[in-house]
Order: C-alpha cells, then sequence, then structure tokens
C-alpha cells in the first residue's frame, strides 16, 4: 500500500500525521510513503529527517493525494482536500463529522472511506486514539483558562490558585473522561477550587478514590449545573458521546447569572460544543466574549503543542495504520472490531449510527 501524508492546512495546526520514526516502520513492512514538503516544518522535522526514514518528498498535496492509496492526517480534511479525493482512498484521520454536516456530504461525494481516530475503540471499549488529544486538551485547558482570567486578557484579574490569605478561584469540570481528569489533575496542581460532574456514579467514585478526596464530585443534572456554573469563576466543558454531538449542559440564560469576566472552556467544540453559546475559533483569535463570559472555544487546542501532541498521537495511531496497510481495510476491519468503529463513511453512506442520527443521513 502507498500512504500520503499532507501537510495540514487547518488555521493554525501544526502537528502531522506520521513521524519519521513511524514511516521507518511502516517502510520495513514493506510500505510505501509520500510526504508532501514541510509537512513536518511545525515541529522541526525536515524533508531530510523523512527521507532518511524511507520516505519520498513531494512537492505539494496534490501530488501526495494523486500518488496514495491510504491518506494518514490529524484534523478533519478541508473543502479543497475533500476535492482531491476519491472512491480508491482510504482516509485515516480525525473527523468529528457529528458537528460538520458539510464535510460529511462532502466525504460521501468522494466516495472514499473514511475511519475516524475519535470513534475507534479497544477491546476495554476505550478510546485509544482519542485519548491522546484529550489528555493534551485537557491539560491545555486549565492552562489556557487561567490565562483568560488575567485582567489584561479581558478576565476578573483573578489568579486561579489564590494566595495565602485569598480564596482560590472555583474551577468546575463538566465531564470525568479523559480530558476531565487532566483537567482536574491540572487545576489541582494550580490549588484550585474543583468541582467535576458526570453522570455516572462509578466513573465519580473512581475519580473520588483517585484524587483522594482533593476535589468535589457532583452527579451531573441541569439544576446542579447551573447552580456550580453561577459560582464558578472557570468552567471547563469535557463531555464527551462517542462520535454524536455534544450535549447543550451551559445555557445561555446561564451566563447572565456567572460573574462578569468569568472564563468557559469548551474542549467539546470539535463535536459541537457543550456550551449554548459556543462557536469555534482558532488560535490566532482564540477567545470570544458573550454577556459579559469570556469563550475559548479553539477547535484544534492540541496543535498548538504540535511536538507534544504528534508523538503522543502518532504512538497511538501506529498499530492501526500498519494493520491496514499490511492487510487492507476490508480485512483488517473485519479482524479488529475496535477498528471497524472507526468506519464513518463508505461508498458514500454513513456507517457510524451516531452520525447519522446527529446529521439526519
Amino acid at each position: 500500500m502507498r500512504i500520503g501524508v499532507p501537510k495540514e492546512i487547518k488555521v493554525e495546526e501544526y502537528r502531522v500525521g506520521m513521524t519519521p520514526g513511524i514511516v521507518s516502520l511502516l517502510v520495513a513492512d514493506g510500505a510505501e510513503i509520500v510526504v508532501e514538503t514541510q509537512a513536518g516544518d511545525g515541529l522541526g522535522l525536515s524533508d531530510a529527517d523523512y527521507e532518511a526514514a524511507g520516505a519520498k518528498i513531494l512537492p505539494h498535496a496534490d501530488a501526495v493525494f494523486a500518488a496514495a492509496d491510504m491518506i494518514v492526517k490529524v484534523k478533519e480534511p478541508q473543502a479543497i482536500e475533500i476535492a482531491r479525493l476519491e472512491p480508491r482512498h482510504l482516509l485515516f484521520t480525525y473527523l468529528h463529522l457529528a458537528a460538520d454536516r458539510a464535510q460529511a456530504e462532502g466525504l460521501m461525494r468522494s466516495g472514499c472511506t473514511a475511519i475516524a481516530y475519535e470513534t475507534v475503540t479497544d477491546r476495554a471499549g476505550r478510546l485509544p486514539l482519542l485519548a491522546p488529544m484529550s489528555q493534551v486538551a485537557g491539560r491545555m485547558a486549565v492552562d489556557v483558562g487561567a490565562h483568560a482570567l488575567l485582567r489584561p486578557n479581558g478576565g476578573r484579574g483573578l489568579l486561579l490558585g489564590g494566595v495565602p490569605g485569598v480564596a482560590p478561584a472555583k474551577v468546575v469540570i463538566l465531564g470525568g473522561g479523559v480530558s476531565g481528569i487532566n483537567a482536574a489533575q491540572m487545576a489541582i496542581g494550580h490549588h484550585a477550587d474543583v468541582t467535576l460532574f458526570d453522570i455516572s456514579l462509578d466513573c465519580l467514585a473512581q475519580i473520588d478514590a483517585q484524587f483522594g478526596g482533593q476535589i468535589k464530585t457532583r452527579f451531573s443534572e441541569p439544576a446542579s449545573i447551573s447552580a456550580a456554573v453561577a459560582e464558578a469563576d472557570l468552567v471547563i466543558g469535557c463531555v464527551l458521546l462517542p462520535g454524536a454531538a455534544a450535549p447543550k449542559l451551559v445555557k445561555r440564560a446561564d451566563l447572565a447569572r456567572m460573574k462578569p469576566g468569568s472564563v468557559l472552556v469548551d474542549v467539546a467544540i470539535d463535536q459541537g460544543g457543550c456550551f449554548e453559546t459556543s462557536h469555534p475559533t482558532t488560535h490566532t483569535h482564540p477567545t470570544f466574549v458573550v454577556d459579559g463570559i469570556i469563550h475559548y472555544c479553539v477547535a484544534n487546542m492540541p496543535g498548538a503543542a504540535p511536538l507534544t501532541s504528534t508523538f503522543a498521537l502518532t504512538a497511538a495511531t501506529a498499530p492501526y495504520i500498519r494493520a491496514l496497510a499490511t492487510k487492507g481495510v476490508d480485512r483488517a476491519l473485519a479482524e479488529d472490531p475496535g477498528l471497524a468503529a472507526g468506519l464513518n463513511v463508505r461508498s458514500g453512506k454513513i456507517t457510524y449510527d451516531a452520525v447519522a442520527q446527529a446529521l439526519g443521513l
């Protein structure tokens, strides 16, 4: 199989779908790898690094798509990339289709086979290809939230951890999955006052045990969330329904009860966001204000830490890429139900139920 790695073109996206180390593994398996020139520049990986690993460097994305059978990316394909896809192509990347009808319909029209990182599962039902970026985003959420709380950035002028004699900021985390747990770890490290909500009592019990009572755990229901948000200085939305659109847990009416200059960080924005007032932003313009409340809704948060993010992600994707490359898509999906769960589009149809329901397709 010939595998293509194009340069990411989403705004302020510096990650790359494959490192030279992963290229060398695939070349040893017998795969041919073509990489767009400067694809790894955003994290200091040169064309020479890829060539030394056995890849062929091509001058532009058109050449990569034309040469490759399988396209390995990080972010969802942009319109110009969708236009390059053909029925012969296998696309392996993050898709987040439930919040992106235009992309879903474009992939359907292309006829390609598209496997989404975010819905691949392992034997325990976990999401192994989403987890690394959820870790990064969860940890970043606290840092960007703390930054936004500072007065020069429009915030309340509050230090997240306070100081002796001054109370710390109140941080509310919605969702006790990988992002939520990582956000909690960072918030505790800042000495903030942390409350975490989830709909699973088992999850809350595990988190309570994990953190030794350092955070408050609450069952997630509308009245309790609304009351906690009203008292919060920083709210981090980490809600995840695999492949589906995120539920809107914080309504616009809740903002009127919050303290002016408080901050919402929507880690769930790739899936449509879990705040009613959210819309995607970029690293260039990461925040906006609604009713006096700062919103941070960057749709590719881990792209700001491409070195960490790329190596974490590609370590997780490599076994799946190798399986697809050595076995072919049909055999690889047949032998691994978890990989088959990643299949979102094939032969012009949506194949993942939560996406189909969200988009009515």
